[in-house]
């Protein structure tokens, strides 16, 4: 009986166990390696700890070491630039020192600071290309505000500091807050930039350049400098920013059972794909930012390496924060389609999946779309209309934004696809309407081994209240005395149905895809 009624509430819902996948709108289909590499432009990344709780070094590319708030000394992810070079980093301020995180008072503040060194015997310039520094004061932190898909404007929109810097560089700009050029003078070193890191609050950074020589870089936090000197006094120091909490766990980051965050040099500042397929033959699923962990059966990792870490950074560039994507879809097919981002669901989880701006090129030309995405969502990027007389070439790029969670699939399918998808979506949220105003199935529960069914005990009410004075087996009433057949039992109690919560079922997104969910649902309630 009970398999019964949930292979028919899976059927009425429209999903079978074999169909069942983490992105609905693959279900009963497959996805393909995208197939493209990275650049081999060093980047050094800095974003552990991602949660600092006090001034020091936080990233360092020279020789040496520093110590840590444990006692503990760390060697410097050791790395000299020389050329293309790139510099990501994001962090959050949760202070320590209660009285600095501004409940009730004041917010303090950290300096978040970018230093070049110049280790040798002649002048080096470095000339940025492009780059953006943010804070949570010129991009404040919203992180469910914007959801959907929304045209960008010529000044774009934003949910937050890593959003801000990625459509930047997106667009090839260099903020007026950093220099075209720098100069760095045989053995010294220079503040590159700074800003303010709020108390609970964020600050991003994502910088390209070049350079004509041998250099290397830095990034501190400092707090209330006064000026230059006080930044470069902390890299003197050698003291490591307090906040290092992996430093207990570097076995599991080394059998990679942990991520941690990422401090060290990645190689590769851009991905680049080119797709050839055939829509008459089935519809387009390629992954877009995958881990080892979510590659939609396609075993593709889209993680550059790291050539030098921090001991207790991340094995690889995990999060692919700041590396820009460019994806050539080279279609062949014939009438309406739609271009579909999705993520997928993650069982008793669902958040803010991806918050930045995606630029997309045909042939009629480039726009720019912000995405806010929930984990477990198939959003609609862009309609496509294809004619079988010529392919069609459809351009997608991003650079993956900080704060969000990589592991995406890129789609192309027909109108009809995605049509029914909404459909499902539909079904979904009336069956969950139905079950929660419908009362639920009542299952008698299995009778104990060896004993009669008229015979199963049974809890009968009494009108009067229970008398807490002691009672003599001899004083008992006939009716409540144990003979040796048993105890004689009163008439069964007709307990009313139970029903749903008075909430309804838990609550979703209308476009959550979780397949599994309506099931697990059921099973529970079944099998109680």
């Amino acid at each position: 009986m009970r398999p019964v009624l949930l292979v028919a509430a899976a059927s009425i819902l429209g999903f079978s166990p074999a169909a069942w996948a983490n992105v609905v709108l693959m279900a009963g289909q497959q996805a393909q390696p995208l197939g493209g590499s990275f650049n081999s432009v060093p980047v050094l990344h800095s974003n552990q700890p991602e949660e600092v709780a006090g001034p020091g070094i936080l990233v360092s590319t020279s020789s040496g070491e520093g110590l840590a708030e444990n006692g503990q000394s760390l060697a410097h992810a050791t790395y000299t630039f020389n050329g293309d070079f790139g510099l990501h980093a994001h962090h959050k301020y949760f202070p320590s020192d209660a009285s600095r995180q501004g409940y009730g008072g004041q917010r303090g503040q950290l300096t978040l600071a970018a230093i070049a060194i110049n280790p040798g015997d002649r002048d080096v310039i470095l000339r940025f290309e492009r780059g953006s520094v943010k804070n949570s004061f010129e991009a404040p932190y919203l992180a469910n505000n914007l959801m959907g898909v929304i045209p960008q404007g010529t000044r774009p929109w934003n949910t937050g500091p890593g959003d801000a810097t990625a459509v930047q560089m997106l667009r090839g700009g260099l903020d007026r807050k950093l220099p075209e050029q720098v100069r760095l003078p045989a053995h010294s070193r220079v503040v590159l930039f700074s800003t303010e890191l709020p108390a609970r609050g964020i600050a991003n950074a994502l910088v390209k350049g070049r350079s004509d020589g041998p250099f290397q870089l830095a990034v501190v936090a400092a707090q209330d400098p006064r000026g230059d000197e006080d930044i470069l006094r902390v890299l003197d120091e050698g003291r490591f920013a307090p906040g290092r909490t992996y430093l207990g766990r570097l076995d599991q980051i080394n059998n990679r059972t942990v991520f941690s965050r990422v401090g060290g040099v990645a190689i590769g500042d851009t991905y680049q794909a080119t797709v050839q397929h055939n829509l008459q033959s089935s519809p387009l699923h390629v992954p877009l930012t995958t881990t080892n962990r979510h590659h939609f059966g396609t075993g593709e990792s889209q993680v550059n390496p790291l050539v030098s870490r921090m001991v207790d950074s991340s094995l690889d560039n995990i999060g692919t924060y700041g590396v820009r994507y460019d994806v050539d879809l080279n279609l062949t097919g014939s009438g309406p389609y739609q271009l579909v981002l999705s993520h997928p669901t993650l069982v008793g989880r669902q958040f803010t999946a991806f918050r930045g701006t995606i630029g997309i090129t045909t042939d009629k030309g480039y726009e720019e779309l912000h995405v806010g995405m929930r984990s477990g969502q198939s959003l609609a990027l862009k309609s496509l209309e294809l004619s079988p007389e010529r392919p069609s070439r459809v351009r997608v790029s991003l650079v993956y934004p900080a704060d969000a969670t990589p592991g995406h699939l890129l789609s192309v399918v027909p109108d009809q696809q995605m049509a029914r998808l909404r459909e499902q979506e539909n079904r979904l949220e009336t069956a969950r309407k139905a079950a929660a105003a419908a009362p639920m199935l009542v299952v008698n529960p299995p009778m104990p081994e060896g004993l009669p069914a008229a015979q199963s005990p049974q809890i009968r009410p009494t009108a009067t209240a229970i008398s807490r004075k002691p009672v003599s087996p001899q004083n008992k009433p006939a009716s409540d005395r144990v003979t040796s057949r048993g105890p004689k039992l009163g008439p069964p109690l007709t307990a009313p149905p139970p029903v749903m919560p008075s909430s309804g079922w838990p609550p979703s997104s209308p476009a959550m895809l979780d397949p599994t969910r309506p099931y697990q649902l059921m099973r529970n309630w079944f099998y109680r």
